[in-house]
């Protein structure tokens, strides 16, 4: 198949003044087969760039390997009708992996059949330590700005997310972009394990809201503050309560909504109750 980025596609204009003939530059998704051992863990929808990243940090974010290290071999297939990142694990990760597979697989006809895909979406999270970056809150205040810097196919399809990781004194020096929000986290993840970054030392920066699932993504990964340009639901602001990580939200128009663990900010902790 085609691991094209763009398609360009003729369409129509139409404006209260009339119509006029337009091509638009339109992003691909394609269905990505996550592999572990010969079993296919998850098939995401995504854009086909950065597949081994994105293949990595879905590993890494979703707690099917806790390092690199215990990936002993990886490869990328492409077929005619999508894609397939095809990990071999480590031994003893692979026995616990099937150990997680043995333990989701229940009777069909209980009313509580889909408990432990409830739980595991509602997982628990590790707290995060303490202490971390320290930013000021320039910084947090023009972080989706400067994100926007690093997003060459947003600027020609106006069509999908980024996120971006934000070192204090340095901006943003890693992005991904993703037709969807969650791949371009686990995209970023990826990238800072497979180039070994340490996510403890900075922030991650999204162009969206703020779910369970990103909290999740960036708590796993281990870095201790979350940026984004729209709202946290309200879970998701539990959750980054719990696990002690530094949440700013609405960062747009040189100002920022602070809500959890405030302490990594400059003054931050001074402004929440």
């Amino acid at each position: 198949m085609s691991a094209d980025r763009l398609h360009s596609r003729p369409g129509l204009a139409v404006h209260r003044e009339g119509t006029r003939a337009v091509v638009r530059a339109l992003p691909e998704e394609v269905p990505v087969a996550l592999v572990f051992d010969g079993t296919t863990q998850a098939v995401m929808m995504a854009t086909p760039a950065d597949i081994a990243d994105f293949a990595h940090g879905f590993a890494l974010s979703e707690g099917l390997v806790e390092s690199l290290k215990q990936v002993r071999d990886f490869e990328i297939v492409e077929h005619e009708t999508g894609i397939e990142a095809r990990f071999w694990l480590a031994e003893d990760r692979a026995a616990a992996l099937r150990e997680r597979r043995r333990a989701m697989m229940g009777p069909t006809g209980c009313g509580l059949c889909g408990i432990d895909s409830l739980d595991q979406a509602l997982r628990a999270l590790p707290v995060l330590p303490d202490g971390g970056p320290r930013l000021a809150r320039e910084e947090v205040a023009r972080a989706t700005e400067e994100l926007r810097a690093h997003q060459p196919l947003q600027d020609q399809t106006r069509a999908v997310h980024a996120a971006g990781f934000l070192v204090p004194g340095q901006g943003i020096v890693m992005a991904r972009e993703d037709v969807g929000r969650h791949n371009a986290l686990d995209k970023l993840i990826g990238a800072l394990a497979r180039q070994d970054m340490d996510p403890r030392t900075g922030a991650v920066v999204l162009t969206s809201r703020v779910s369970v699932e990103m909290v999740q993504k960036t708590v796993m990964a281990g870095c201790p503050v979350l940026i984004a340009v729209s709202a946290p639901t309200a879970h998701a602001l539990r959750l980054a309560e719990t696990a002690n990580l530094t949440l700013a939200a609405f960062a747009r128009g040189g100002g920022f909504d602070l809500y959890a663990a405030p302490g990594r900010i400059e003054n931050g902790d001074a402004h929440v109750a």
